[in-house]
C-alpha cells in the first residue's frame, strides 16, 4: 500500500507570510514534483507549467463575482449563475509567465491578455517595464499576473507597479514556485497583492536562483539553457 502524505484542507497561510496562500492538493504536488526533475523534458515541462496554471487559477479565482442568469435546461427553467470572463485579465511577465496562460484561458476561455516585459534599468538597477500592454477597463477588472518563479520579487513587484500606474486595483500574483525572500518582498511593497503559489521553497542562493526550486523556468520552457 503507498503511503499517504496528509494534507490540511485545500490551501495553507504561513503566518509569517500573511500574503502567501498556497494551494495543497496531491495533483499539484505531484505535478510540481515532476516540474522540478532535472530529467523532465522541454515538452512535457511545457505542458505540466500549463497544467498547474489551469489548477492555480481554481484558486485563484474561488472569490469571483457571479452574474445571474436565467438557464434553459432540457427539463425546466432554473436561475443560475455565470461569470464576466471579459472582466478577467491575465498579465503574464515576459518571457516565463507565457507559459502559464493557457492554463488560465482553458478555465477561463473569454479571459483577455496582457504583457508586461521587464528589463533592469542601468541606472538604478532595478525592473522596469520595457513593453507593456494591457486590455482596456483596467479598473474595473481582475488582474492575474503570471510568472512561474517568484524569486528575489523584483519583477513581480515591478509588473504590479506598472499595473497600478495603468489604474489596475485588483491585482493578484501566481506563480509556480515562492520564495521567502519573494514574497516578503511583495508584502512589503504591495501587501494589498495575495501571493497565489503551489510550493513555498526554503530559500534563495547567491545567484538568486530558489533553492530547491526547479532551474530557470524560462530557459526549461523554451529550451535556451
Amino acid at each position: 500500500m503507498l503511503a499517504s502524505t496528509k494534507h490540511h484542507g485545500p490551501f495553507a497561510r504561513d503566518p509569517d507570510h500573511a500574503n502567501l496562500i498556497v494551494t495543497r492538493h496531491p495533483l499539484l504536488e505531484h505535478k510540481v514534483s515532476l516540474l522540478r526533475s532535472v530529467a523532465t523534458p522541454k515538452k512535457v515541462f511545457k505542458e505540466l507549467v500549463d497544467e498547474i496554471a489551469q489548477l492555480l487559477a481554481y484558486e485563484v479565482t474561488a472569490d469571483l463575482a457571479t452574474l445571474p442568469a436565467v438557464i434553459e435546461t432540457p427539463l425546466e427553467t432554473m436561475d443560475g449563475a455565470i461569470v464576466d470572463g471579459s472582466k478577467i485579465i491575465i498579465v503574464p511577465v515576459l518571457r516565463a509567465g507565457l507559459g502559464m496562460v493557457e492554463g488560465v484561458q482553458r478555465l477561463i476561455p473569454t479571459a483577455r491578455v496582457g504583457h508586461i516585459g521587464l528589463q533592469r534599468d542601468h541606472d538604478t538597477l532595478e525592473p522596469a517595464d520595457y513593453y507593456f500592454k494591457i486590455p482596456p477597463d483596467a479598473e474595473g477588472s481582475m488582474h492575474i499576473v503570471t510568472d512561474p518563479m517568484l524569486a528575489t520579487g523584483g519583477s513581480a513587484s515591478a509588473a504590479v507597479s506598472s499595473l497600478k500606474r495603468r489604474g489596475a486595483a485588483s491585482i493578484r500574483m501566481m506563480c509556480i514556485v515562492a520564495s521567502p525572500e519573494g514574497v516578503q518582498r511583495m508584502r512589503q511593497d504591495h501587501p494589498e497583492v495575495p501571493v497565489y503559489a503551489a510550493a513555498f521553497d526554503r530559500e534563495l542562493n547567491e545567484k538568486g536562483y530558489i533553492l530547491p526550486g526547479l532551474g530557470d523556468a524560462g530557459d526549461r520552457l523554451f529550451g535556451t539553457h
